[in-house]
């Protein structure tokens, strides 16, 4: 799979995370042509004007990582990373409410947000790792009716990461009205390829890298 990293979002979400550290995720992802870099909304302005004039994506996340805070303070973030130049929202899921069964108050916080940043695409994370098997689909279906872009399975700091089994499940009840981006614990070449020929279009990790190297010398 020679074009591996065109579904690399290159991330770096550690609330230590520098402007050095930025810069230098910016230039390794100019570098290995990902298909974007994935910051703390603090960051976007700073990423967009590195990444300025290159066609790798300014992905910002939303309401990270616990996905509790208000519809307005999520709002007023997404609205701040567009003006400041993000190509796309990775919003969490308010999992909370999810599992209070206010699917109302989920399904109206994510049609607020896509209306909010228009034609941009829009991820929701539902950090699987806390879900049933019945809330992943309930959770998908709800990201589907409220008109957004993708399911996005993880955080990076719950449990666990993106499992086979999530995508598989997502995917079924996606269907084709979905993306997937698997994110979360991928580290090998061998792990990404296989989250994407179980359905996954994006994959998010702080590995791109290794991955890279890996696929490189797996295919040696």
């Amino acid at each position: 799979m020679t074009n591996l990293h065109t579904y690399i979002e290159h991330t770096l979400l550690k609330p230590t995370a520098t402007v050095d550290d930025i810069v230098k995720l910016c230039d390794e992802a100019k570098h290995y042509d990902f298909y974007g870099v994935c910051v703390n909304s603090c960051y976007v302005y700073l990423a967009t004007n590195e990444l300025k004039d290159h066609p790798t994506k300014v992905i910002a996340t939303v309401g990270f990582p616990l996905g509790s805070t208000s519809t307005t303070a999520k709002l007023e973030e997404a609205k701040q990373a567009i003006k400041d130049g993000a190509d796309e929202i990775d919003m969490v899921m308010n999992l909370g409410y999810l599992k209070s069964q206010l699917t109302k108050s989920v399904s109206s916080e994510i049609r607020a947000i896509k209306k909010a940043i228009g034609r941009r695409i829009l991820k929701v994370i539902i950090e699987t790792c806390y879900l049933s098997q019945a809330e992943i689909k309930l959770a998908c279906k709800l990201v589907r009716l409220a008109g957004a872009d993708f399911v996005k399975t993880s955080t990076g700091f719950g449990s666990r990461g993106a499992t086979i089994k999530d995508i598989i499940t997502i995917q079924k009840a996606a269907g084709n009205q979905l993306q997937i981006k698997a994110s979360g614990g991928i580290k090998t070449a061998n792990q990404a390829i296989e989250l994407t020929k179980a359905g996954a279009t994006r994959i998010g990790t702080s590995n791109g890298i290794r991955i890279v190297f890996d696929l490189k010398n797996h295919e040696e």
